[in-house]
């Protein structure tokens, strides 16, 4: 059969899974519990008629603020049935942000995990005036649980089975589904408005490009608040593949050795550190062990796909994957057979260096406003292509404006902006045609390339425009450069932020005999800005002379979304950082720094 609303699906793991006993699986109090696919489906109706004993109507709204686990697909599968609109929130964002959102969506219900996310955002929820209550995916003292509405349908099932089927009928797939709050790298965020034809639509795009089966198994760490690692959620449920949800970002090492995943939906920062973990342990080994492991690295940093590096190269590479990247495959399982990748710049050389390790690798690109997949590099049909996003999904379309912008156009276009149709009709055109905001360019007829975003390039002084995404990837390859943020609108060059790798500073810090009490007295060390220097000075060698960083300034702050410096997706908030960093800024082209 084919889905046409969201909760379809459940229809299908009917269908197609009904003995699966691992449709979903999580860890409790050290051990992991598995959810089958009778029992996603039993409670997501269940859920659905507590949902509709309590009074809620096709329409209305609840929002959710969790980490990811089997629980929120219950209660999204049955807002879908219901008609109920979902608006997945980032557990990360500020308190001001969470105000604003829950404001201006204006939610039924508010649904948090965990005890933090508990007493965070039940005073705010006491603020909106919408909200009517606050339930708990966890046990909590005091707070109602998600389980009361699951008894509400357990005990009014008979009662609302007929109204359920009814509602169900009714929905059709342009009707709207969710609403997703972007995550604002500038102002508020925006809520997209996406319906079932969305989300599908990507799901059908995504099915011609990747092989994967239901007898394959994901670990899923991403916010699943986000669309990139919902959509693909759903399109795990669509062909019957086991999602098994990480305990935390910190946990994910060991959950992978024991899930051993089939694939890893990833964005570039987790496999940035996954690579640097392994090159710290490479750094530990002694004599022939680590000129062997740097052997094998060097190599797989010159990969390129389609043997284009002749034979010599292959026999190589067969034995360092013999020698050393055999262990790097054990580290993330043994199983892997593809990682994608999305939601930023992916810098080369990891699609070189896991791809040579035999764990196979490619970035996608995408947007929540499209559902979000626009591009994707295709491995298993040898359609990649590194330095780009790879060819368009198939039923998207692709275009470059004159000034450089891609626009597409699809059935997975968004709705428009939740009570904004002034932003709305700014993003997309009449005839269907949004604007991304990204700047492209094509590489050989094919393959799309991102170089960087339209509102973020900057012009210097003298007339030359700076691309700072790519100069800010490439100063992130150094293991001392944790972030950065390049600047320079209308000044004679640009300059930089730089949030230093601490955990690796500190580290070299200690073989070099540098003393420090804090890390504000740690980034004023001469010693430590004489390194950065050397870095800066080594990385430049690498751009344009207009793109060279001139002048840098260490902060001694890690920047999180958290604390509000990167967007859930680990994202650059440009806006935020000039804010925050004024006077350093300010400083930094004043003319008494001239020379510093």
């Amino acid at each position: 059969m084919k889905a046409t609303r969201l909760f379809d699906l459940l229809d299908q793991y009917t269908e197609l899974y009904a003995d699966k006993d691992d449709a979903f699986g999580a860890k409790i109090n050290g051990e992991w519990v598995k959810y089958s696919s009778k029992d996603y489906v039993h409670n997501a109706y269940m859920l659905s008629y507590g949902l509709l004993s309590m009074g809620l109507k096709p329409g209305d709204k609840i929002a959710s603020v969790s980490n990811n686990r089997p629980e929120w697909n219950f209660m999204d599968m049955a807002m879908n049935m219901s008609g109920i609109i979902h608006v997945p929130v980032y557990p990360t964002i500020s308190e001001d942000d969470f105000e604003y959102v829950l404001n201006h969506a204006e939610p039924e219900l508010l649904l948090v995990s965990d005890q933090a996310l508990f007493n965070k955002l039940q005073p705010i929820a006491e603020r909106v005036s919408s909200i009517k209550d606050v339930y708990t995916f966890n046990d909590l003292e005091g707070a109602k649980n998600w389980k009361v509405i699951y008894e509400q349908g357990l005990q009014n099932e008979s009662k609302y089975k007929d109204q359920l089927l009814k509602i169900r009928d009714s929905i059709k797939t342009e009707h709207l589904a969710t609403i997703i709050y972007t995550s604002g790298t500038t102002g508020y965020p925006k809520g997209v408005m996406l319906s079932h034809k969305n989300i599908l639509g990507n799901i059908k795009g995504i099915m011609q490009v990747f092989n994967l089966n239901h007898t394959q198994r994901t670990l899923s760490f991403l916010p699943i608040s986000h669309i990139f690692e919902r959509t693909i959620n759903y399109y795990f449920q669509q062909i019957g593949l086991s999602v098994y949800y990480a305990e935390n970002l910190g946990a994910i090492g060991n959950n992978i050795k024991e899930i051993k995943p089939h694939v890893l939906i990833a964005v570039p920062r987790v496999l940035e550190r996954i690579y640097d973990r392994i090159i710290g342990r490479g750094k530990d080994l002694k004599g022939i062990k680590r000129q062997l492991f740097f052997w094998a690295v060097n190599l797989g940093l010159r990969f390129e796909f389609n043997n284009k590096n002749g034979k010599f190269y292959a026999a190589k590479l067969r034995l360092a994957n013999k020698l050393i990247f055999s262990k790097w495959r054990e580290a993330v399982g043994g199983n892997i057979e593809i990682i994608v990748a999305g939601g930023a710049a992916m810098q080369q050389r990891l699609i070189r260096v896991f791809n040579a390790a035999g764990i196979p690798t490619v970035e996608g690109y995408g947007m929540t406003e499209t559902a979000p997949v626009i591009a994707t590099n295709d491995y298993d049909k040898n359609k990649v292509c590194i330095g780009t996003v790879g060819p368009v999904l198939p039923g998207v379309e692709v275009k470059i404006n004159d000034d450089g912008e891609i626009m597409t156009r699809s059935d997975c276009v968004m709705m428009g902006y939740y009570k904004d149709e002034a932003q709305t009709r700014e993003t997309i055109e009449p005839d269907g045609w949004l604007h991304t905001g990204d700047i492209g360019i094509w590489v050989d007829n094919e393959y799309l390339k991102i170089t960087d975003r339209k509102k973020e390039i900057f012009k210097l002084s003298s007339g030359k425009y700076i691309a700072p995404q790519a100069i800010e990837n490439k100063f992130k390859e150094s293991f001392f450069i944790e972030q950065i943020y390049v600047f320079g609108e209308n000044q004679k060059f640009a300059s930089a932020l730089i949030s230093p790798n601490f955990q690796f500073l500190h580290n070299w810090c200690s073989r070099h005999g540098v003393k420090f009490r804090d890390n504000v007295e740690l980034i004023n060390n001469p010693q430590v800005v004489k390194r950065f220097q050397k870095e800066v000075n080594t990385m430049n060698k690498t751009l344009g002379q207009t793109e060279h960083i001139k002048r840098f300034r260490l902060v001694h702050e890690e920047w999180t979304p958290a604390t509000g410096e990167l967007s859930p997706t680990l994202k650059l908030r440009r806006r935020y950082l000039v804010e925050k960093y004024k006077n350093i800024i300010d400083e930094i082209f004043s003319v008494d720094s001239v020379g510093k």
